[in-house]
């Protein structure tokens, strides 16, 4: 199987994951599903793919973690920065040091450095995952913002943390005095390179348009093409290309608060980021799979070195490190908790007490995923001596065991443990929605009065009463949107349940439109360009809705 069938198999594999984990009769995370096929492909290839590792992290890194940085809510972020720094600092340090020593200790034939390597890329936790298996049982907003923070700033300092366990395994030396150095350096100007890489794409993007015009797919490719361009101009500055991505996301999240951007653009950039963001991970947990029975087999003659022939310890070991992990993540996250309700009391925030329900929440939430994946499948092939990178195949065999370990963990006992939790500042979304609703309305009555004062002063005495009718019945939109907010009237529950009605009829009448267009377009009575433009417009304002 040439390199173009098998890419083309493996994304096949993630489209008939999508459809399988919703036709199987026992509820399965996706990632696991992903790897049963790629076990699959392996079976029907001759031969085993080779893995480059810096391609590897080239393609798939630098658009994740930019998606991670993005996607993030700032005000969440800012918010709850002493919890989130200390989850994601502190505990990938302490996760390092004693997940570390606890691999060495366990499997001596695995050096200190790859253990901590190991221990390293096992630290970074993934949100998505979280996410797709909360659905099920919603994640208290703060609760999510906290995990989402950790996430977004763990995914850097473990990659970080891998790569400079990883050069000391090839070198067989390690400074702590040089390695501070380096990590300022390379933490410092990888934040940097990305925010001044994507401002300056940005303003000359914005000025080439203005000037030129451009093309309806270029915001989207430029959009695409950012993340790869600061993570290259980071490794030619000798920085972190991993901060840089990141950074670049976050910045970009802060320019688009410009709001320059197209309606048109943002709808459909977000169906492409979805759907590259879908793949990619879909494509790396195949790939885990289709490597999966060489990996086995490198492993099980590692642990052969450290006497034990039985490959049956490989499970024994990969249960002792998750349930390290677990151990490790509990006691920090009870620690952490209680010294942040302490100090956002002080400050004047009213926090409750955590129950013990959020802090086994917040434990079982340390789901490993994409990142974990794509940072151990990069390790070494070799030593600079031409001998074999030591232990890789049971590095990454293990790595692989915590992430589908976790993510059966997590999807068995979080919905229970999610269930009727609720945090206080959940109850405040919709009241705070329907007050930004009611001062955006004021906002685009004015705007409506100020566009037809100026157009009637100038227009022919005829149109003015065109002006003055359809600027009615816009203001009459707003207005009647003013009086469902108000909360004096009805309620909020009241409210909700009328806006879920108005959105059903909304979408049955849109529906009707469609298919009317759709009858008139088969029948050969409206021409193609219209249809299409009609039916592209209907889906717009269907997005709205749904």
């Amino acid at each position: 199987m040439g390199a173009i069938e098998l890419a083309l198999a493996m994304l096949l594999a993630v489209l008939v994951s999508g459809y399988l984990v919703r036709a199987l009769p026992v509820s399965l995370p996706l990632p696991i599903v992903q790897i049963l096929l790629g076990v699959v492909i392996a079976g029907g290839l001759h031969h085993g793919v080779q893995l480059e590792p810096e391609v590897f992290f080239l393609l798939f890194l630098p658009p994740l973690l930019f998606l991670d940085g993005w996607r993030i809510p700032k005000d969440g972020l800012l918010r709850d920065k002493g919890a989130i720094l200390q989850m994601a600092l502190g505990l990938v340090v302490f996760t390092v040091v004693g997940a570390g020593y606890l691999i060495h200790w366990m499997i001596p034939a695995m050096p200190l450095a790859v253990s901590f390597a190991l221990a390293a890329i096992v630290s970074p936790t993934d949100p998505v995952a979280v996410s797709s298996i909360a659905s099920r049982a919603p994640v208290p907003k703060r609760m999510m913002h906290i995990l989402e923070g950790e996430s977004l700033l763990n995914d850097a300092s473990g990659l970080v943390c891998f790569q400079f366990a990883v050069v000391a395994a090839l070198t067989g030396t390690f400074s702590l005095g040089s390695a501070t150095l380096a990590l300022l350096w390379v933490s410092v100007a990888g934040f940097a390179c990305g925010v001044v890489f994507t401002l300056a794409i940005a303003s000359m993007q914005q000025s080439l348009t203005r000037r030129f015009g451009q093309e309806d797919g270029s915001p989207i490719l430029v959009n695409l093409l950012t993340p790869f361009g600061a993570y290259l101009l980071a490794g030619y500055a000798h920085a972190s290309g991993i901060l840089a991505a990141v950074a670049a996301g976050i910045t970009m999240s802060y320019v688009e608060l410009s709001g320059r951007s197209m309606a048109k653009t943002r709808l459909e950039r977000a169906a492409v980021w979805h759907t590259i963001q879908f793949a990619l991970n879909g494509i790396m947990f195949v790939l885990l799979g289709e490597q999966l029975p060489r990996i086995l087999k490198g492993a099980t003659a590692t642990i052969q070195q450290s006497g034990h022939g039985n490959p049956w310890w490989l499970l024994v070991y990969a249960g002792a490190i998750t349930l390290g992990l677990g151990v490790l993540r509990f006691v920090w996250v009870w620690l952490s908790l209680r010294v942040y309700v302490v100090l956002r009391r002080r400050a004047g925030d009213p926090l409750r007490n955590t129950g013990w329900r959020v802090v086994l929440a917040t434990t079982l939430a340390g789901v490993r995923g994409a990142i974990t994946l794509a940072g151990i499948l990069t390790l070494p092939l070799l030593l600079p001596d031409g001998r074999s990178f030591p232990a890789r195949d049971l590095a990454i065999f293990l790595a692989a065991a915590v992430i589908v370990l976790s993510l059966v963990a997590a999807s068995l006992w979080m919905p229970p443990l999610l269930r009727g939790l609720r945090a206080s500042s959940d109850l405040d979304v919709h009241e705070e929605e329907h007050r930004v609703r009611a001062a955006a309305a004021i906002a685009a009555i004015e705007a409506v009065r100020k566009v037809r004062g100026q157009f009637e002063h100038h227009a022919p005495d005829a149109e003015g009463g065109v002006w003055a009718h359809a600027a009615s019945r816009v203001i009459a939109i707003y207005q009647q949107r003013m009086r469902e907010r108000d909360p004096a009237g009805t309620g909020a529950d009241q409210l909700r349940k009328a806006d879920e009605v108005e959105r059903k009829l909304r979408l049955a009448a849109i529906e009707g439109e469609r298919h009317y267009i759709l009858e008139q377009a088969r029948r050969r009575r409206i021409p193609d360009e219209t249809s299409e433009r009609l039916l592209h417009d209907l889906d717009l304002v269907e997005s709205l809705y749904r």
